[in-house]
């Protein structure tokens, strides 16, 4: 489906740029750039960093890359969240997270040699729930602010009362979050899009959530595999996401089910493409994006195969818009 094609699915009205005119003044009257930092979320190049973290690093500096978002489980994590993450390695090909076997001043330092930042982790429940002051240590040392959810494990989110709890969960977790300096923030998936009862299920998370406790990540592919439409919950829940995940579909495509379970995710794997290269506009969306409170935006392509080409030529389009 071309972009036209898929921006009238969405009810979109597309965004034109006037282009400026030459001028003696060159590059000083050129238009600014949509994205002045380009992030990307390291799930992105699994195997690169398990190989050797510091050239991964270096190849994500080269590409221009200026900021990145970690994923665990790392050394001061939750036990369980150790227990899930071997359980789940042996089908990954991979084992490496967090520091992958580093110490956080080594990798602090592998990061500034670079000039690449981190706003921001992704970590588990329990340790949100229980190791907020683990959390602030690692913050203090590494430099993030935002630590996030994720995913809501699947026994956690069968009912509208489970969303309701979780709810209630994530308002403790942002207020134990506050009190460390540091803002929780929630990666959606593309389950709790569909109607349960007549409701919601993520809109009944997010209502019964504190705005200045708990804060989102909007995740692109996933948002749209759940049949929900990017924009109306950019302006729905305006000031409420801070964070993006940047990422292209080959086509326009769901779930086969609800999006409630891992092996739904994965079969859609084989859709996700470089950012430019599918159908997903980001001219429209990203300056809506950033209108609505969005301040770091991720590039994403899951274990992709070839991250030194193929998170490049997301880079290189980003930076063109």
């Amino acid at each position: 489906m071309k972009r036209n094609t898929f921006l009238q699915h969405l009810g979109l009205l597309s965004m034109g740029g006037t282009l400026l005119p030459h001028s003696m003044f060159g590059q000083l009257n050129a238009e600014p750039k949509l994205l002045e930092a380009i992030g990307i979320q390291l799930f992105s190049l699994p195997f690169l960093l398990e190989k050797d973290f510091r050239q991964a690093i270096a190849m994500l500096s080269r590409m221009g890359y200026k900021e990145i978002e970690m994923y665990g489980p790392y050394p001061f994590s939750s036990e369980a969240a150790h227990q899930r993450w071997n359980a789940v390695t042996p089908h990954l090909g991979f084992s490496g997270s967090g520091y992958f076997g580093l110490s956080e001043k080594e990798v602090k330092a592998i990061l500034d040699e670079h000039g690449i930042t981190v706003p921001a982790m992704h970590t588990d429940l329990v340790t949100l729930e229980n190791h907020a002051v683990e959390l602030g240590k690692a913050a203090k040392s590494i430099g993030f602010k935002y630590i996030g959810l994720p995913a809501i494990p699947d026994e956690r989110r069968k009912t509208l009362d489970d969303y309701k709890k979780m709810a209630d969960t994530f308002n403790a977790i942002g207020e134990q979050a506050q009190q460390e300096g540091l803002m929780f923030y929630y990666h959606n998936h593309g389950y709790g899009l569909n109607e349960i009862e007549g409701q919601i299920p993520f809109e009944v998370l997010i209502d019964n959530t504190d705005p200045d406790l708990v804060f989102l990540e909007m995740d692109l592919f996933w948002t749209l595999a759940g049949k929900a439409n990017p924009i109306d919950y950019l302006k729905k829940y305006s000031g409420r996401y801070h964070l993006m995940h940047v990422k292209d579909m080959k086509e326009q495509i769901s779930f086969s089910g609800d999006g409630g379970n891992s092996s739904q995710w994965i079969e859609l794997f084989p859709n996700m493409t470089t950012v430019g290269n599918g159908v997903v506009d980001f001219n429209t969306i990203i300056p809506i994006a950033k209108e609505n409170g969005v301040k770091h935006f991720f590039v994403e392509q899951d274990m992709v195969q070839n991250p030194e080409i193929a998170l490049k030529k997301s880079f290189d389009y980003l930076s063109s818009l």
